[in-house]
Protein backbone atom coordinates (compact mmCIF):
# COMPACT_ATOMS: atom_id res chain seq x y z
CA UNK A 1 0.00 0.00 0.00
CA UNK A 2 1.32 3.47 -0.93
CA UNK A 3 2.05 6.42 1.64
CA UNK A 4 0.34 8.73 -0.72
CA UNK A 5 -2.84 7.55 0.39
CA UNK A 6 -2.53 8.80 3.86
CA UNK A 7 -0.53 12.52 2.56
CA UNK A 8 -2.50 15.45 3.13
CA UNK A 9 0.10 17.82 1.37
CA UNK A 10 -1.89 20.69 -0.14
CA UNK A 11 -4.69 20.28 2.33
CA UNK A 12 -6.13 22.24 4.91
CA UNK A 13 -7.76 21.06 8.43
CA UNK A 14 -9.60 22.90 11.04
CA UNK A 15 -9.44 21.57 14.07
CA UNK A 16 -11.32 22.85 17.30
CA UNK A 17 -9.99 23.20 20.93
CA UNK A 18 -6.59 23.26 20.24
CA UNK A 19 -5.19 25.62 23.79
CA UNK A 20 -4.54 21.90 25.17
CA UNK A 21 -4.71 18.15 25.24
CA UNK A 22 -5.90 16.44 22.23
CA UNK A 23 -6.62 18.87 20.15
CA UNK A 24 -3.35 19.69 19.66
CA UNK A 25 -2.20 16.01 19.47
CA UNK A 26 -4.64 15.90 16.63
CA UNK A 27 -3.41 19.10 14.94
CA UNK A 28 0.59 18.10 15.36
CA UNK A 29 -0.63 14.30 13.17
CA UNK A 30 -2.01 16.17 10.57
CA UNK A 31 0.35 18.52 10.24
CA UNK A 32 3.16 16.50 9.77
CA UNK A 33 1.23 14.17 7.11
CA UNK A 34 1.57 17.32 5.40
CA UNK A 35 -2.24 19.82 6.28
CA UNK A 36 -1.89 23.69 6.86
CA UNK A 37 -4.34 24.16 9.85
CA UNK A 38 -6.69 26.61 11.48
CA UNK A 39 -6.44 26.16 15.15
CA UNK A 40 -9.15 27.57 17.19
CA UNK A 41 -9.98 28.42 21.24
CA UNK A 42 -12.33 30.55 22.58
CA UNK A 43 -9.30 32.96 24.11
CA UNK A 44 -7.05 33.39 21.07
CA UNK A 45 -4.02 34.51 22.49
CA UNK A 46 -3.43 30.80 24.13
CA UNK A 47 -2.69 29.10 20.75
CA UNK A 48 0.30 31.65 20.21
CA UNK A 49 2.69 29.16 21.52
CA UNK A 50 1.28 26.13 19.70
CA UNK A 51 0.34 28.23 16.14
CA UNK A 52 4.84 28.66 16.22
CA UNK A 53 5.37 24.93 17.01
CA UNK A 54 2.94 23.93 13.72
CA UNK A 55 5.06 26.82 12.01
CA UNK A 56 7.86 24.83 12.85
CA UNK A 57 7.06 22.33 11.00
CA UNK A 58 6.88 24.29 7.58
CA UNK A 59 3.16 24.30 7.37
CA UNK A 60 0.96 27.34 7.35
CA UNK A 61 -1.31 27.93 9.88
CA UNK A 62 -4.02 30.67 11.24
CA UNK A 63 -5.57 31.27 14.56
CA UNK A 64 -9.18 31.78 15.21
CA UNK A 65 -11.29 32.64 17.83
CA UNK A 66 -13.91 30.35 18.38
CA UNK A 67 -16.65 29.34 21.32
CA UNK A 68 -18.76 26.41 20.37
CA UNK A 69 -21.83 27.82 22.79
CA UNK A 70 -22.52 31.00 20.46
CA UNK A 71 -24.02 30.84 16.69
CA UNK A 72 -22.37 34.07 15.57
CA UNK A 73 -18.64 33.02 17.01
CA UNK A 74 -19.02 29.56 14.66
CA UNK A 75 -20.44 31.18 11.62
CA UNK A 76 -17.23 34.05 11.82
CA UNK A 77 -14.57 30.89 12.52
CA UNK A 78 -16.00 29.33 9.20
CA UNK A 79 -15.90 32.01 7.29
CA UNK A 80 -12.74 33.74 8.37
CA UNK A 81 -11.21 30.14 7.82
CA UNK A 82 -11.88 29.68 4.21
CA UNK A 83 -11.05 33.15 3.75
CA UNK A 84 -7.97 32.73 4.92
CA UNK A 85 -7.20 29.11 3.00
CA UNK A 86 -10.09 29.23 0.04
CA UNK A 87 -10.91 25.78 0.76
CA UNK A 88 -11.39 23.40 3.92
CA UNK A 89 -11.17 20.02 3.79
CA UNK A 90 -11.10 18.40 6.99
CA UNK A 91 -12.75 19.71 10.15
CA UNK A 92 -11.94 17.71 13.53
CA UNK A 93 -14.58 18.43 15.85
CA UNK A 94 -12.59 18.49 19.03
CA UNK A 95 -13.72 20.94 21.41
CA UNK A 96 -15.56 19.56 24.33
CA UNK A 97 -15.75 19.70 28.03
CA UNK A 98 -16.93 17.72 30.90
CA UNK A 99 -18.28 18.35 34.97
CA UNK A 100 -17.80 15.04 37.08
CA UNK A 101 -20.63 14.96 39.39
CA UNK A 102 -22.89 11.77 40.80
CA UNK A 103 -25.96 12.15 38.73
CA UNK A 104 -28.47 13.71 41.88
CA UNK A 105 -25.86 16.32 42.25
CA UNK A 106 -25.34 18.00 38.34
CA UNK A 107 -27.51 21.14 37.78
CA UNK A 108 -29.62 22.65 35.18
CA UNK A 109 -26.38 25.06 34.60
CA UNK A 110 -23.83 21.65 34.47
CA UNK A 111 -26.23 20.04 32.27
CA UNK A 112 -26.94 22.67 29.54
CA UNK A 113 -22.82 23.42 29.78
CA UNK A 114 -21.96 20.16 28.61
CA UNK A 115 -24.82 19.54 26.04
CA UNK A 116 -24.30 22.81 24.43
CA UNK A 117 -20.64 22.03 24.00
CA UNK A 118 -20.39 18.57 23.11
CA UNK A 119 -23.60 18.34 21.51
CA UNK A 120 -25.21 21.57 19.86
CA UNK A 121 -21.62 22.67 19.06
CA UNK A 122 -20.27 19.80 17.12
CA UNK A 123 -23.65 20.15 15.26
CA UNK A 124 -23.54 23.65 14.66
CA UNK A 125 -19.68 23.60 13.67
CA UNK A 126 -19.92 20.77 11.13
CA UNK A 127 -22.90 22.76 9.72
CA UNK A 128 -21.20 25.80 8.95
CA UNK A 129 -17.43 24.36 7.58
CA UNK A 130 -19.70 21.47 5.58
CA UNK A 131 -21.58 24.39 3.77
CA UNK A 132 -18.18 25.39 1.91
CA UNK A 133 -17.10 21.45 1.49
CA UNK A 134 -20.50 20.59 -0.55
CA UNK A 135 -20.28 23.31 -2.35
CA UNK A 136 -16.11 21.84 -3.37
CA UNK A 137 -18.20 18.12 -3.64
CA UNK A 138 -15.45 17.55 -1.28
CA UNK A 139 -15.02 16.95 2.90
CA UNK A 140 -13.81 14.77 5.68
CA UNK A 141 -15.90 15.53 9.26
CA UNK A 142 -14.32 13.72 12.22
CA UNK A 143 -16.24 14.29 15.58
CA UNK A 144 -14.52 13.56 18.31
CA UNK A 145 -16.61 10.91 20.58
CA UNK A 146 -15.41 8.47 23.58
CA UNK A 147 -16.09 5.25 25.05
CA UNK A 148 -18.76 6.82 26.58
CA UNK A 149 -20.48 6.82 23.39
CA UNK A 150 -21.03 3.69 23.68
CA UNK A 151 -20.93 2.79 27.51
CA UNK A 152 -22.16 4.25 30.93
CA UNK A 153 -20.32 5.19 32.87
CA UNK A 154 -21.76 6.69 37.24
CA UNK A 155 -20.76 10.09 37.26
CA UNK A 156 -20.45 10.90 33.76
CA UNK A 157 -24.76 11.06 33.01
CA UNK A 158 -24.63 14.43 30.86
CA UNK A 159 -21.17 14.00 29.47
CA UNK A 160 -22.12 10.32 28.10
CA UNK A 161 -25.70 11.40 26.61
CA UNK A 162 -23.81 14.44 24.79
CA UNK A 163 -20.86 11.96 23.48
CA UNK A 164 -23.98 9.19 22.46
CA UNK A 165 -25.40 11.77 20.90
CA UNK A 166 -22.14 12.86 18.83
CA UNK A 167 -22.05 9.21 17.53
CA UNK A 168 -25.89 9.07 16.38
CA UNK A 169 -25.29 12.85 15.23
CA UNK A 170 -22.56 11.54 12.94
CA UNK A 171 -23.93 8.83 11.59
CA UNK A 172 -26.93 11.36 10.25
CA UNK A 173 -25.17 13.72 8.85
CA UNK A 174 -22.98 11.07 6.96
CA UNK A 175 -26.41 9.83 5.14
CA UNK A 176 -27.02 14.35 4.75
CA UNK A 177 -24.10 14.88 3.09
CA UNK A 178 -22.41 11.76 1.88
CA UNK A 179 -23.87 12.21 -1.64
CA UNK A 180 -21.67 15.52 -2.05
CA UNK A 181 -18.45 13.83 -1.07
CA UNK A 182 -18.26 14.60 2.49
CA UNK A 183 -17.65 11.84 4.92
CA UNK A 184 -18.75 11.83 8.92
CA UNK A 185 -17.17 9.86 11.07
CA UNK A 186 -16.77 9.40 14.85
CA UNK A 187 -13.44 9.04 16.29
CA UNK A 188 -14.01 7.84 20.29
CA UNK A 189 -11.27 7.92 22.37
CA UNK A 190 -11.13 5.49 24.99
CA UNK A 191 -9.27 6.58 28.49
CA UNK A 192 -7.02 8.78 27.30
CA UNK A 193 -4.82 10.45 30.36
CA UNK A 194 -5.53 14.60 29.43
CA UNK A 195 -5.75 17.74 31.08
CA UNK A 196 -9.32 17.18 31.45
CA UNK A 197 -8.76 14.07 33.43
CA UNK A 198 -5.10 13.78 35.10
CA UNK A 199 -7.05 14.48 38.41
CA UNK A 200 -8.12 11.24 38.06
CA UNK A 201 -4.76 9.44 37.63
CA UNK A 202 -3.70 10.84 40.83
CA UNK A 203 -5.76 7.83 42.45
CA UNK A 204 -3.76 5.13 41.91
CA UNK A 205 -6.79 2.36 43.05
CA UNK A 206 -8.44 4.11 40.40
CA UNK A 207 -5.58 3.40 37.67
CA UNK A 208 -5.24 -0.25 38.90
CA UNK A 209 -9.15 -0.97 38.52
CA UNK A 210 -8.86 0.85 35.13
CA UNK A 211 -5.89 -1.37 33.32
CA UNK A 212 -7.33 -4.08 34.59
CA UNK A 213 -10.39 -4.08 32.47
CA UNK A 214 -8.38 -2.82 29.33
CA UNK A 215 -7.34 -5.76 27.35
CA UNK A 216 -3.35 -3.66 26.48
CA UNK A 217 -3.07 -3.03 30.13
CA UNK A 218 -2.18 0.42 29.84
CA UNK A 219 -4.30 3.58 29.35
CA UNK A 220 -4.28 5.65 26.14
CA UNK A 221 -1.59 7.98 25.17
CA UNK A 222 -2.26 10.62 23.11
CA UNK A 223 0.11 9.69 19.82
CA UNK A 224 -1.90 6.34 20.00
CA UNK A 225 -4.70 8.16 18.47
CA UNK A 226 -2.33 9.75 15.16
CA UNK A 227 -2.93 7.32 13.11
CA UNK A 228 -6.55 7.05 13.19
CA UNK A 229 -7.08 10.50 12.96
CA UNK A 230 -4.79 10.48 9.56
CA UNK A 231 -6.45 7.52 8.55
CA UNK A 232 -9.79 9.45 9.09
CA UNK A 233 -9.14 12.34 6.98
CA UNK A 234 -7.56 10.81 4.12
CA UNK A 235 -8.00 9.09 0.95
CA UNK A 236 -6.97 5.81 3.19
CA UNK A 237 -10.46 5.87 4.47
CA UNK A 238 -11.71 5.55 0.93
CA UNK A 239 -14.14 2.54 0.44
CA UNK A 240 -13.26 1.48 -2.74
CA UNK A 241 -12.03 3.94 -5.95
CA UNK A 242 -14.89 5.79 -7.55
CA UNK A 243 -16.90 8.90 -5.91
CA UNK A 244 -18.59 9.52 -3.34
CA UNK A 245 -17.16 5.70 -1.96
CA UNK A 246 -15.66 5.90 1.48
CA UNK A 247 -15.86 5.08 5.36
CA UNK A 248 -18.27 7.39 6.37
CA UNK A 249 -20.71 7.11 9.62
CA UNK A 250 -18.85 4.91 11.75
CA UNK A 251 -17.28 5.32 14.51
CA UNK A 252 -13.72 4.08 15.49
CA UNK A 253 -12.92 3.30 19.01
CA UNK A 254 -9.46 3.88 19.98
CA UNK A 255 -9.85 2.28 23.45
CA UNK A 256 -7.38 -0.65 24.03
CA UNK A 257 -9.64 -3.21 24.11
CA UNK A 258 -11.92 -2.01 26.70
CA UNK A 259 -15.03 -1.53 24.98
CA UNK A 260 -15.22 -5.22 24.82
CA UNK A 261 -16.32 -5.60 28.88
CA UNK A 262 -15.74 -3.65 31.39
CA UNK A 263 -16.08 -6.32 33.78
CA UNK A 264 -13.84 -9.60 33.26
CA UNK A 265 -15.43 -13.10 34.42
CA UNK A 266 -13.30 -14.72 36.31
CA UNK A 267 -12.39 -18.33 35.17
CA UNK A 268 -12.69 -20.80 37.84
CA UNK A 269 -9.71 -23.21 38.07
CA UNK A 270 -9.78 -26.47 36.37
CA UNK A 271 -9.72 -29.47 38.38
CA UNK A 272 -7.35 -32.26 38.27
CA UNK A 273 -7.81 -36.04 38.63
Amino acid sequence: MSDAIFDLTGQVAIVTGTSRGLGQYFARALAKAGADLVITSRKRETLAPFEAEIKALGRRVVSLELDVRDERSIRKMATDAEAAFGQIHILVNNAGCNIRKPALEVTWSDWNQILETNLRGTFFVAQAVAKGMIAKGYGRIINIGSVTSVFGYAGLAPYGASRGGVRQLTMSLADDWGEFGVTVNCLAPGWFKTEQTKVLYENQEWVDYLVDRIPAKRPGQPHDLDGAVVFLASEASRYVTGPSRYVTGQTLLVDGGISTGSTRATVAPQKTS
